[in-house]
């Protein structure tokens, strides 16, 4: 009689000792990397879940983060950008792609990596009275970049310079003038904004 109110309790003594040495399912959490963040707003995914990711206190350093829902072993998992920061382009870079999706417990560590870039656009617009079998030559001086037209005919010539990234400044100029005409420049300076800069005409007359 005396043993079999002993087995009894050594049984609930081992389950007690089981749970306090951690012996429930193991999790793991999403994690990773934003390389390139300077402005705020971008949001990222997981299974459901939001997570908005702020820029770094000190600028050019990379952000770490980590979802608060862990996975359990086996539970799948996909990291998305859903949300962009302004005037910034997040995304995963293509040859890291797989460091965004997997299993938990398939990996050590779940290490997401995100890429962001300022985003940069044109800046143009037409050139009026360049008459054909001319060159006139333009350029960025702020910013680097260069367009050349030698056109054939006369006629309107639409044009596009490199783009230029968010908040950088830009100058345009006559580099070199066509032969026998003058060209002028109008809207040649500005700060490149969210949207293609189209309004710097130019306008070249006879001499």
């Amino acid at each position: 009689m005396k043993f079999s109110l002993i087995r009894p309790a050594s049984v609930l003594a081992l389950a007690l000792g089981l749970a306090s040495c951690g012996g429930g399912e193991d999790t793991y959490p999403i994690a990773g990397t934003v390389n390139g963040l300077v402005y705020p707003g971008l949001v990222l995914t997981a299974n459901g879940n939001t997570l908005s990711v702020a820029p770094p206190a000190k600028a050019g350093e990379d952000v770490r983060f980590v979802f608060p829902k862990e996975l359990k072993y086996g539970d799948e998992f996909r990291v998305t950008v859903t949300g962009q920061p302004a005037h910034q382009t997040c995304g995963i870079p293509r040859e890291l792609e797989r460091s965004s999706y997997g299993t938990g417990g398939e990996l050590a560590q779940i290490n997401a990596y995100i890429q962001c870039s300022i985003n940069a656009y044109e800046i143009g617009g037409e050139i009026t009275g360049l008459p054909g079998n001319t060159e006139l030559v333009l350029a960025n001086g702020s910013s680097g970049g260069t367009f050349t037209a030698n056109p054939t005919v006369d006629g309107v010539i639409k044009y596009a310079l490199p783009a230029v990234q968010y908040g950088v400044t830009y100058g345009v100029t006559v580099l070199k003038q066509p032969a026998g005409h003058f060209c002028t420049v109008q809207n040649p300076t500005g700060t490149m904004g969210d949207e293609p800069v189209t309004n710097i005409n130019v306008t070249c007359v006879r001499t």
